[in-house]
């Protein structure tokens, strides 16, 4: 049984004085955390400051101290056994105690061990700097790859070569490392409270809804002994997110903009154990902007080369078409806001102090950027919800149709072309908070998650690896267009991200055994796209002479079956979609989908009489409140 760790985000709201037993409200309790959050962030950013420089990261990297040995996990203790904390000074007649150094040490060492990656790529290429950055050579690319280690994806390295690229082209040389290329990292106002003892801080669960966090917090803003700080009781409402099961650690304190106390709370709980390999039943998925997720089921059959992926045609769909809309209503109004705010700063700005209106177009510039704010916080609010929602349907999908696996279509080298529409619908998408929800569902219901490489899978058929042709519609096969794909080949015709997520359960199925052991945070790729195309076996479709031909291999029986698909119109939320009613007439065929059966045609031999519609499409979506 392995264990899964997440953080939830709690709200103190008030405390109670442990010595008097006095209570404590919010705004009092918020002043004394910020005063902490205040002091932490000052001596931590001193020490990442001292420390920002390319022998002490070569030393941090290492891994072992003067005496050869390895240094602890822990980075407060790492810290001291480099004897870095000895330039840590508080500020004059400022009382710390050495619990509140660990915090700051340990949060330094944090942040000084997450530049260590960055460091990393920044030296790689560096050291292999091409005649052209952006355009690397074969033999470039090979040079790169081979001082990098294992597991940098493209888009770190093309962001790095982005930021090396414009300090080459301001300051006409190669930086010496990432301390000349970055500035000392900033450090946020917070409280790490892990890496303090039972004398500073200690938590314990009371009931399945309830904490209680005990902490000394100082009492004013510079405490001169020992006297000014005091232990504060604060209790915590648990969310339901945290199972009664769940262990519970020390949180961290931060306050936030909005004037509230956060409690990042970590906690563990069982989880099942998962493996990346011998999986048979998947889920594949492929996004979208309005249908955020469309996703198919695949059965893995066969063995050796005969091996395939069957399916059962069906599309299930995600819509978040009226969200969508909403955020890009929301979009435009925080550009509006945006561009009031800064022409009154500029107006403002030229005017100057004596001028009597200056007073008033700065206060509306002030009015404005709080608005902006607003908006801002609304569209995150929504596109967390969206988020997670599409999260939790992806994966209650999975779990109902007996799938151990969910492939992700890769689309982190995806970016926005910078023209048109698209550019702030593309970069306004919430995939990678999508795929993490994804990751840590999937992993409490036993589901493991792995992407796959989206190269091909919309410009590939599904059913023989020819090259698609897209279309606005299935009936208007002569215009080009996005939407609908077509086959010439074979005749397939479907929507486009229906045959993309086909060709993402096939290609994550037969490539398991390409797929790397998870590391980090659970995702991984499938990489093998050869030896996935060459095994996916075409379908012959005979004499068909309807445009509108899927093939589908029925999962129970492993045999090829032509299905025609009859085009007919539904209305859908005001909207007239097409829809596939799928009919069969060759002999008598069922398509098993873990625990129900649909059958696909009649007997052979019996009047065709009125035929077998197909299941339609699964449709899910949310709607703002």
């Amino acid at each position: 049984m392995a264990r899964l760790m997440a953080t939830a985000t709690c709200t103190a709201f008030r405390g109670t004085l442990e010595g008097s037993g006095e209570r404590v409200g919010q705004r009092v309790l918020l002043e004394r955390v910020c005063f902490l959050a205040a002091l932490s962030q000052k001596l931590t950013g001193a020490l990442v400051a001292a420390r920002w420089d390319e022998e002490s990261l070569e030393v941090l990297a290492a891994g072992v101290d003067e005496r050869g040995e390895a240094l602890p996990s822990k980075g407060w203790m790492a810290m001291r056994r480099l004897n870095w904390p000895q330039s840590l000074t508080p500020p004059a007649g400022v009382y710390v105690p050495d619990r509140v150094r660990r915090g700051v040490e340990e949060y330094a060492a944090r942040t000084l061990r997450l530049a260590l990656h960055r460091r990393t790529i920044v030296t790689a290429v560096l050291a292999t700097w091409p005649a052209d950055p952006r355009r690397r050579t074969e033999g470039e690319w090979a040079a790169l790859r081979a001082v990098l280690p294992a597991g940098v994806s493209g888009p770190e390295i093309r962001n790095r070569t982005r930021q090396i690229r414009a300090y080459l082209s301001e300051h006409g040389k190669l930086p010496a490392g990432l301390c000349v290329l970055e500035g000392p990292p900033q450090v946020a106002p917070l409280v790490v409270l892990a890496a303090m003892d039972r004398q500073q801080v200690t938590l314990a669960r009371v009931d399945e809804a309830t904490a209680r966090l005990r902490v000394k917090l100082p009492l004013r803003a510079a405490p001169a002994t020992g006297r000014d700080w005091a232990w504060h009781v604060i209790g915590i409402h648990l969310p339901a997110a945290v199972a009664p099961d769940a262990v519970l650690h020390t949180p961290t304190l931060r306050p936030t903009p909005a004037g509230r106390i956060a409690v990042d709370l970590p906690h563990t709980r069982p989880a099942p154990a998962t493996k990346a390999t011998g999986h048979t039943v998947a889920l594949g998925f492929d996004w979208g902007v309005n249908t955020l997720l469309t996703g198919t089921l695949g059965r893995l059959t066969g063995r050796g080369q005969t091996r395939r992926v069957v399916t059962d045609g069906r599309p299930l769909i995600f819509d978040a078409t009226v969200t969508s809309a909403a955020l890009h209503r929301l979009r435009g109004h925080r550009e509006h806001l945006a561009a009031k705010r800064d022409h009154y700063q500029a107006l403002a700005d030229g005017l100057g102090s004596p001028h009597p209106a200056w007073g008033d177009h700065l206060d509306r510039a002030r009015v404005l950027d709080i608005e902006h704010g607003r908006v801002c916080a609304r569209i995150r609010h929504l596109n967390q919800a969206l988020a997670w929602a599409a999260a939790r349907w992806a994966v209650d999908q999975a779990a109902a149709l007996g799938a151990s696996i969910i492939h992700l279509e890769d689309l982190t080298t995806l970016e926005a072309r910078g023209h048109r529409r698209g550019n702030a619908r593309l970069s306004g998408q919430v995939r990678g908070t999508v795929a993490e929800a994804i990751r840590h569902l999937g992993a409490r219901a036993g589901i493991v998650v792995i992407t796959v490489p989206a190269r091909g899978t919309s410009k590939l058929c599904p059913g023989c690896l020819n090259t698609l042709t897209h279309h606005p519609a299935p009936d208007r096969l002569s215009e080009r267009g996005w939407k609908w794909a077509h086959c010439a080949t074979c005749r397939l015709s479907m929507d486009r991200d229906h045959a993309a997520a086909r060709r993402i359960v096939s290609r994550g199925l037969l490539a398991q055994a390409h797929t790397p052991r998870p590391v980090g945070r659970g995702l991984t790729r499938s990489d093998a796209l050869a030896a996935v195309e060459l095994l996916v076996a075409p379908i012959d479709v005979g004499n068909a002479d309807s445009r509108l031909v899927s093939p589908v291999i029925p999962v129970e029986t492993g045999a090829p079956c032509l299905v025609l698909a009859r085009l007919r119109e539904i209305v859908v939320r005001d909207r007239r979609v097409a829809a596939a009613a799928v009919l069969a007439r060759e002999v008598h065929l069922t398509v098993g989908v873990v625990g129900a059966e649909y059958p696909l045609g009649v007997p052979a031999a019996a009047d065709p009489g009125p035929q077998v519609e197909r299941p339609q499409a699964r449709r899910s979506g949310m709607h703002p409140a």
